[in-house]
């Protein structure tokens, strides 16, 4: 597929096994930012496709969890050939959904290539311990077993290494997952759950659900009430988050959050301006500033903040804002129409 392509692909939901459309038929259109152009027709969830979901991964959990580390770890490590062998793809259309530039976009494949190896080679590393036991002649053991099901929700600005980060690391100890994909990054975000499926992850202990942006609260709210349920694994803002961990304490799930930030830059009297405007310039402006850890502040002090400015001012303006294509890629357009007319 190349960066230029135009084509509108249908993306389903996949549980079971299975490439299934939403219970009650819908769909809803991903389209870009500053072109229109439409991108995807997505597969809108409800409650109940919320329900199989879960449904097919406790099924699964099972057969998932009673395999020997050896097979689960032979599978990842399978699942990180194919992400190579797709770059191409999943590059262009990563770039394509989100507006990322292509550096972007194959350090995500780069990046989460290496998290499926790395989670690989975890497979043993679940070990348990020898406990004291007032029981002369007898050995107490605590073992470590899987949790269950474990719910993954991943963001668009990184979507390729939030989403595989949400599943491998439960899939590689013997749980079993559901991701709900980006409203913005489906497709995506589903070349993650295929390439898992390929690799011989057994049907039903890695399932894809995705949403309308309306359905979003619904959809969450079922995911983590669903009794199955045991851990959820969320990233995105500290607004969602909130209502993440809410809804966890409501239903007596155990959330993990990766949130935003405010992440402040120092710049003292004798600091080498010029590297200071460097640090600041790529700390802001990577990834369109998209990213939980981006600059967001800058505090200098008074002595030498005119000649900081100047220096930033004097980076930013040699930007190229506009669609993926325009060389020289530095800064493309944010993944939200409202931010990429103003």
């Amino acid at each position: 597929m190349s960066v230029t392509e135009t084509e509108v692909r249908t993306c389903d939901l996949l549980i079971a096994g299975e490439h299934v459309a939403a219970k009650d038929g819908r769909y809803f259109e991903t389209t870009e930012a500053l072109t229109g152009e439409p991108i995807a027709r997505v597969a809108a969830a409800s409650v109940d496709d919320v329900n199989l979901a879960v449904d097919a991964a406790a099924a699964a959990l099972a057969q998932w969890s009673s395999l020997p580390p050896a097979a689960r770890r032979s599978v990842l490590e399978r699942a990180a050939v194919l992400l190579g062998e797709r770059t191409g793809e999943i590059v262009a259309t990563m770039s394509r959904e989100m507006g990322a530039t292509l550096p972007w976009c194959g350090f995500n494949v780069h990046v989460a290539k290496g998290m499926l190896v790395e989670a690989a080679a975890q497979a043993y590393a679940a070990v348990g311990e020898v406990i004291p036991s007032d029981v002369p002649g007898l050995t107490a053991l605590g073992v470590r077993q899987p949790v269950g099901v474990v719910v993954g929700i991943a963001p668009w600005n990184a979507p390729l290494i939030l989403g595989v980060r949400a599943v491998v690391w439960p899939l590689v100890w013997g749980n079993t997952v559901v991701l709900k994909s980006s409203e913005q990054t489906p497709l995506t975000q589903a070349a993650i759950v295929q390439v898992l499926h390929d690799a011989g992850v057994p049907a039903g202990a890695v399932n894809l659900i995705s949403n309308a942006p309306e359905d979003g609260p619904s959809v969450v709210e079922a995911l983590i009430a669903h009794p199955a349920v045991t851990r959820v694994n969320f990233t995105g803002s500290s607004r969602v988050g909130r209502i993440v961990g809410e809804l966890g304490g409501r239903y007596l799930t155990r959330v993990v959050l990766e949130l935003g930030g405010k992440a402040p830059l120092l710049v003292l009297p004798d600091a080498d301006l010029e590297e200071a405007a460097a640090a600041a310039s790529f700390g802001a402006f990577m990834n369109q500033g998209e990213i939980c850890m981006s600059t967001e502040r800058v505090i200098v002090d008074s002595a030498v903040a005119d000649d900081l400015s100047s220096r930033l001012a004097e980076r930013a303006a040699k930007l190229v804002v506009g669609p993926r294509a325009i060389p020289p890629l530095r800064s493309v357009r944010w993944s939200t129409p409202a931010p990429a007319t103003t």
